[in-house]
């Protein structure tokens, strides 16, 4: 436990909703796994592009209006994918975000296109 974000990872945070960005806070200071944030606010021509690419079912992302971040697992000095890490970044995030009484969604828990990567404020309370 104790991890820190990467100039990297806070640079990614730049321009999502302050709920958010306290949550990964608390998420990286509580976790027993670290993480980085790959991705936080996008824009409408780089949604654009991952829809083109098959990367995203949508164009009306979170992420448009930063209420949503992708984060990968760090094992050692290497970003992972693998689905069993995210099972346990995301019992992470949920913890975090209990701690705080932030509700988050998180995407590997969607019926279709599960995205383990992908975490956002709950759209029944942040608009």
């Amino acid at each position: 436990m104790g991890y820190r974000f990467s100039v990297r990872s806070r640079r990614n945070m730049e321009g999502i909703h302050p709920d958010l960005r306290a949550l990964m806070l608390k998420a990286i200071e509580i976790s027993s796994i670290d993480f980085v944030i790959i991705e936080g606010k996008r824009t409408l021509e780089r949604q654009k592009q991952l829809y083109a690419n098959g990367a995203t079912t949508t164009l009306n992302s979170r992420h448009i209006t930063g209420h949503a971040v992708d984060l990968a697992p760090v094992v050692g000095k290497e970003v992972r994918f693998d689905w069993p890490l995210y099972h346990i970044l995301a019992a992470e995030v949920k913890r975090a975000a209990s701690i705080l009484g932030i509700p988050i969604v998180w995407g590997g828990d969607w019926k279709s296109f599960k995205d383990g990567p992908h975490f956002e404020l709950d759209r029944n309370v942040y608009k």
